[in-house]
């Protein structure tokens, strides 16, 4: 890979990264704002699900960042683009799609199905 490819993920990253944060603030914001004293039971379950909701988008959201944090970092280790389990390099097509993909689509398959070996 080369040094513009590096550059284009990085940047691709960073902003996607950038969105996350504001969706995780958000998502935080939100959280809190449904905690506000509802007058009836109807209002309560609504709340309770609303909570949740946000959470959920809140813990996913965390989880990407991390992921994108990890790729990040392997961009200034000269170790992004490659699988980590067998070492190949990732079609551009799923970095396209996914940049902070750690694995290819063979090893990532292997992974869901719980069958991959690191």
């Amino acid at each position: 890979m080369q040094k513009k490819d590096f550059e284009k993920y990085k940047k691709a990253l960073m902003a996607k990264q950038q969105a996350l944060l504001d969706s995780v603030q958000e998502a935080d914001n939100s959280g809190r704002e449904v905690d506000e004293d509802p007058s009836d039971i109807a209002d309560v379950a609504s709340s309770a699900y609303n909570k949740e909701f946000y959470f959920n988008k809140s813990s996913a959201d965390r989880n990407t960042l991390r992921l994108i944090q990890e790729a990040l970092a392997r961009i200034e280790r000269g170790r992004f683009g490659r699988c980590q389990a067998c070492g190949i390099t990732i079609e551009a097509r799923r970095l396209n799609a996914v940049p902070w993909a750690k694995y290819c689509i063979g090893c990532q398959e292997k992974k869901e199905k719980g069958t991959l070996r690191e």
